[in-house]
């Protein structure tokens, strides 16, 4: 049965795209009425949304708790499976999107890091932040489209599965023990490329990413900020995609976990960009999970006769993240 797909695609289509237009339109929702004049998100416009985001999320859980087990329960084609439990396989499922979203959720984290640096590096006003990262989000939820679909694919072969577990072994080990570098975007190659197309304006016209003067079209420093943190979600993306593929190897539960991670990650950059120096040991708790779902993809799956408990797995990360985020609130307080 490890080896069964029981939301193929072809059969499942239609979840994609009702589940694509509810996120489509809660960004309109999101961008065209409560953020529709750039203003500066206060820490409790963030946390409201922080919950907001977090119970959608959570809902979305249930209903598709539910959805499932119907679905198990009702076609014919799950009942010919050898020894399928409807009931059982919809917990399953169930608990494979909550634990997918909480290594997403932590792995977002880092970014909240690099977006810090990023905002204070280009002076952008805290009220034209939400629109940067409105749009990068958008472009995010694109990019992990075309990796995840890419991941299905070259999942189903075993030796690239040992291929990304290692990798994400050895990313984890790199945070563990790599130092810090420190980010200088003008340093990269993209940015760079891009004031050769677009002179840069030195000056922020608004929350315009392009700007007119005398017939030449100009970039504003919104827009470079904006190529920044799209490249930045690639790379995280490269390694956040692969953990959640070591959790299921369903699309559909692996897509709509990322999203919804991603689609809070605005809100919880604006709840915690004032104290996230405080989480000063977090980045040790990523690496450690990131070493752990390395291992799953790559070892404790085939030892547990393909399958590692979901629900050991989900206590696992949840506890590593949880004791990360104690030590690191311990330590701020005895500093």
């Amino acid at each position: 049965m490890e080896n069964i797909i029981l939301f193929p695609f072809s059969e499942y289509w239609g979840v994609y795209v009702g589940f694509t237009i509810f996120v489509l339109l809660v960004l309109a929702l999101d961008l065209g009425v409560f953020h529709r004049e750039a203003h500066e998100v206060t820490f409790k416009e963030a946390a409201i949304w922080s919950v907001v985001w977090i119970a959608l999320a959570l809902l979305f859980n249930l209903a598709f708790y539910y959805y499932a087990n119907w679905k198990f329960s009702t076609q014919p084609e799950y009942a010919a499976i050898p020894g399928f439990i409807p009931e059982a396989a919809a917990k399953q499922s169930a608990l494979e999107f909550l634990t997918g979203y909480i290594i997403e959720k932590s792995l977002s984290v880092d970014n909240i890091f690099v977006f810090v640096v990023v905002f204070t590096f280009f002076a952008i006003p805290a009220k034209y932040q939400h629109r940067i990262l409105f749009y990068g989000i958008l472009g995010a939820l694109i990019f992990r489209i075309i990796f995840i679909s890419l991941g299905s694919i070259l999942l189903q072969y075993h030796t690239l599965i040992i291929i990304f577990g290692v990798f994400l072994i050895l990313t984890g080990i790199k945070i563990l023990f790599s130092p810090e570098k420190e980010i200088n975007p003008d340093k990269n190659p993209v940015i760079k490329l891009l004031k050769k197309i677009f002179p840069v304006t030195p000056n922020i016209e608004g929350q315009k990413f392009f700007f007119r003067k005398e017939g030449v079209l100009y970039a504003t420093p919104l827009l470079v900020c904006l190529v920044f943190v799209e490249l930045t979600d690639i790379i995280f993306a490269i390694d956040s995609v692969p953990a959640i593929f070591a959790i299921t190897k369903e699309p559909l539960i692996v897509f709509t976990s990322n999203i919804f991670a991603i689609l809070g990650l605005r809100a919880l950059y604006f709840l915690l960009a004032g104290v996230v120096n405080k989480f000063k040991y977090l980045k040790y708790g990523l690496g450690l999970v990131l070493v752990f779902v390395g291992l799953k993809m790559a070892w404790l799956n085939e030892a547990f006769g393909g399958k590692f408990p979901i629900s050991w797995s989900l206590g696992i990360i949840a506890g590593i993240i949880s004791l990360s985020i104690i030590i690191s609130l311990v330590a701020t307080k005895k500093r």
